[in-house]
């Protein structure tokens, strides 16, 4: 498996091209291709909220279980591994997973 390109002005990445997705976008993108079946149809749309980055999941519908895991454990785990990786780049990053 190849890591993703990142482009930050595709629309894949976000409406807004001043937000910059970085290292979390690429970390998030990542895992949820190694998570999936079909990992063709992984997704991540970054925005801003609040003082932080969004960061929106979307895997196909087949793929959501994988990726939330039993007890959501596996989302859990997601979300403290890309929130770190934001860090090493001074943002604060917010994972959801899109339904």
């Amino acid at each position: 498996m190849t890591a993703p390109e990142l482009d930050d002005s595709s629309e894949d990445w976000g409406p807004d091209d001043h937000v910059q997705v970085g290292r979390a976008g690429a970390v998030l993108a990542y895992i949820a291709q190694s998570l999936v079946e079909d990992p063709e149809q992984v997704r991540v749309k970054a925005s801003e909220a609040r003082n932080a980055t969004r960061l929106t999941l979307n895997v196909a519908p087949g793929d959501v279980g994988r990726v939330i895991g039993r007890r959501g454990r596996v989302a859990q785990a997601l979300r403290v591994v890309v929130r770190a990786a934001g860090v090493r780049d001074g943002q604060d990053v917010q994972v959801d997973i899109a339904d």
